[in-house]
């Protein structure tokens, strides 16, 4: 590592800090290395860079060294403590973190980029900055270097961390489903019971309840799902590739992806020779599974015959530009649906709902400006602001929409190319227990949408609920599932606030 004669700037003192015991402040961290990791919980990159995170904290756990993050928010809905909070649980951050709303260390060490990971040395002088993702190995090679280098100077500390957070366990019986399907017959109910890292297979005795009839367990934060025949394909999002579970013989294979995670091409070729980018959601038409692949930017189609992957909507550049397949930019496209010839899609890093018209093979935005264009508004398509979403759910004439940092359920008229919401809320968290005038239980960061009947479902990620909306009352209802496997400690575990054995 080059020498650092740059020290490396204090914390503000006012700051809320999460995962610990109390603030932070550079006198805290003397005599370790330390890496800070700019992130915010909606970026596909930043979520790219927490294993890595996660492999280094693990190999240096007994050594001087630690993590903090600064999570510094790109939308408004990012920047609630309680959101932040769900987030840090979802994905397993098991480090400091220091809510940096108003951007003041983002400006003080001169960060650009979300992600942008910042190495400190133990006499607390910046030794390196770097933007973006795949930097496992050189910040490994430079961790070992700066610790050999304070073995060398004596600049080590020999004192314990001891500001660690008790960890808050949180025991639910589905832990931030992601994404739902049905299959054709609508009475099956599909689970992509992401925190638990398994997906559930549903069968609904009544509108509003549902017997969990098989669990299956081999996936790692699993998102999309698509039933075709006797087939469900599941999303390995956590994985980077395509499963498909027999629903009659209960076999999992794998169909697509390698296990590594894709670099930045354009891929063609065989499902399980052709690494994949964070597959996010599916949709199928004529033969072919097509692939909301957020971490690629892009939509790829996986025909179902000849196995064969490839790109087929998407250059890969992040942005909000419509035109022909391949000049197109999408922005971290997360939920898909298919409908008169019509592929429907959110890109949500650019909170835009979007459409590839198939016999003209056109990319066309029907909501949304740009990347840092973003609200809360119905009404016509130009005028209408979403913040965020991630699912989506066409029937030809009307789009449903999971407008998931709005917390809200919004239906787009493609007739009259109006948007309303049918249920949503404008402040944060709400708990029956806690505020006056929650007769119903808000949505929370929904992620998913689907329609069964007169009824829709969604996944209520945050709230770890499926959750029914009555078109005809316009009323949530929540969907009873019986059966569930009994959480264990294991599955408790796997919501942790801090790591208690640093």
């Amino acid at each position: 590592m080059p020498r650092g004669d740059v020290y490396a700037p204090d914390f503000p003192p006012t700051e809320v800090w999460l995962n610990c015991q109390r603030p932070l402040s550079r006198t805290d961290l003397r005599g370790r290395v330390v890496l800070l990791d700019f992130w915010t919980y909606c970026c596909i990159n930043c979520l790219h860079v927490l294993p890595d995170i996660q492999y280094l904290e693990t190999k240096y756990r007994d050594r001087p060294f630690l993590v903090i993050g600064v999570h510094a928010a790109k939308f408004d809905n990012e920047k609630n403590k309680e959101n932040i909070e769900a987030a840090i649980a979802r994905y397993k951050i098991q480090h400091p973190v220091v809510i940096d709303n108003n951007r003041a260390i983002w400006e003080a060490y001169g960060i650009r980029a979300w992600p942008s990971l910042v190495l400190i040395d133990s006499r607390g002088r910046i030794r390196g900055t770097l933007e973006g993702e795949n930097w496992r190995l050189l910040l490994d090679k430079a961790i070992e270097e700066l610790l050999a280098e304070g073995e060398r100077e004596k600049t080590l500390t020999a004192q314990p961390w001891s500001f660690w957070q008790e960890p808050k366990k949180e025991p639910v019986a589905l832990a931030y489903p992601g994404k739902i399907a049905f299959d054709s017959s609508g009475q099956h109910l599909y689970i992509a019971d992401t925190g638990h890292q398994r997906v559930l297979a549903c069968r609904l005795k009544a509108f509003d309840r549902a017997q969990v009839m098989e669990s299956f367990e081999s996936f790692k934060q699993p998102q999309g799902l698509c039933v075709v025949g006797n087939f469900l394909y599941v999303c390995d999002t956590g994985n980077h590739l395509i499963k498909r579970i027999d629903l009659i013989s209960k076999k999992i294979q794998t169909i697509a992806g390698t296990g590594e995670k894709a670099d930045f091409n354009e891929p063609k070729g065989e499902g399980l020779e052709t690494a994949l980018n964070s597959p996010w959601d599916l949709a199928y038409a004529e033969g072919y599974l097509y692939i909301a692949m957020a971490g690629a930017h892009q939509i790829w189609s996986l025909n179902l015959e000849d196995n064969l992957v490839e790109v087929f909507a998407g250059s890969g550049l992040e942005g909000l530009v419509d035109g022909d397949l391949f000049s197109a930019q999408l922005a971290q496209p997360s939920g898909i649906s298919i409908a008169q010839n019509t592929i429907y899609f959110v890109d949500s890093e650019a909170s835009a709902l979007r459409q590839i018209d198939l016999q003209n093979d056109e990319v066309k935005t029907l909501i949304g400006r740009g990347l840092f264009d973003y609200g809360n508004r119905d009404g016509e398509f130009a005028e209408a602001w979403l913040q965020h979403p991630l699912g989506v759910f066409a029937d030809g004439q009307s789009i449903y929409l999971a407008d998931t940092y709005n917390h809200a359920l919004k239906k787009a008229d493609l007739i009259n190319r109006q948007i309303r919401t049918l249920s949503g809320r404008v402040i944060g968290p709400c708990r029956l227990e806690e505020e006056v005038g929650c007769e119903v239980l808000p949505l929370w960061e929904p992620s998913d949408v689907k329609i069964r009947g007169e009824n829709l479902y969604l996944a209520d990620t945050n709230n770890h609920l499926i959750r029914g909306f009555d078109l005809r009352s316009q009323r949530l209802f929540d969907v009873h599932l019986e059966n569930l496997p009994r959480v264990t400690e294991k599955d408790i575990a796997e919501i942790p606030f801090w790591r208690q054995n640093l």
